[in-house]
């Protein structure tokens, strides 16, 4: 090989490395490149969905439901999404092409049908328990709420019975003690020193004050078991 060919052979080589290294450099990025596509892909996919299924519906009645989203399909009808909320079409109210398009069948909508039914019943059924249990309960809270608040009143009453019996006693001990004492003092007898007290006229309702402190401490003694029973 003449030195001419070999100079040029290696300035050759010298330009294919560089394509050589960028092809190596991007088979390597092709997982990550095909990543991203998918992803991208995936976004448009959902985000052109909604548009891409919505369509028309006329009831055999003649009501239109317009730009109606299929959101489910079942046995019995099509739920569908409208900008007036969410509604269930049932087949039987639908023309007979959208019936063939949806492979609808009576005998699996009857049944279908049936089955919901039944599942309703029972979960009313159910819910119906739930709130006879709740409403048992909530009685019975409210019946040991008004028991306890009852107790509470009673005792209460007991106490402003027995502090009124307490005062009646205090006065009529008082009483009691104002009619045992003597009357007024005065200077009398033969010789006019003698230290002598005239009649005290309370001293006469020291019988009913006597009986009325007896039937005072009587009650009071009652009130009193009362009040430590209602304590307990």
């Amino acid at each position: 090989m003449t030195v001419a060919k070999t100079r040029r052979f290696a300035r050759r080589r010298i330009l294919l490395d560089p394509r050589i290294s960028n092809y190596h450099k991007g088979k390597g990025d092709f997982p990550l490149r095909q990543e991203m596509s998918i992803k991208v892909l995936t976004f448009l996919i959902l985000s052109l969905a909604p548009t891409a299924f919505a369509e028309d519906f006329k009831t055999v009645n003649g009501k239109d439901y317009k730009d109606a989203t299929i959101t489910r399909v079942e046995p019995d009808g099509v739920v569908v999404k409208t900008n007036s909320g969410i509604t269930k079409l049932y087949f039987t109210e639908l023309p007979k092409e959208v019936q063939e398009r949806f492979h609808y069948d009576s005998q699996k909508a009857a049944a279908y049908s049936a089955e919901q039914t039944a599942n309703y019943v029972a979960r009313q059924k159910e819910q119906d328990e739930t709130q006879r249990q709740q409403r048992a309960a909530d009685a019975k809270t409210n019946a040991a709420l008004a028991e306890q608040q009852a107790a509470t009143n009673r005792i209460q009453g007991l106490q402003t019975r027995y502090s009124e019996l307490q005062k009646q006693e205090e006065a009529l001990l008082l009483q009691i003690g104002q009619a045992k004492q003597p009357g007024a003092a005065y200077r009398g007898g033969k010789n006019g020193r003698t230290l002598l007290h005239q009649p005290n006229p309370q001293k006469s309702q020291l019988p009913v004050l006597q009986s009325h402190l007896s039937d005072v401490r009587h009650e009071k003694a009652e009130v009193r078991k009362q009040l430590e029973k209602a304590q307990r």
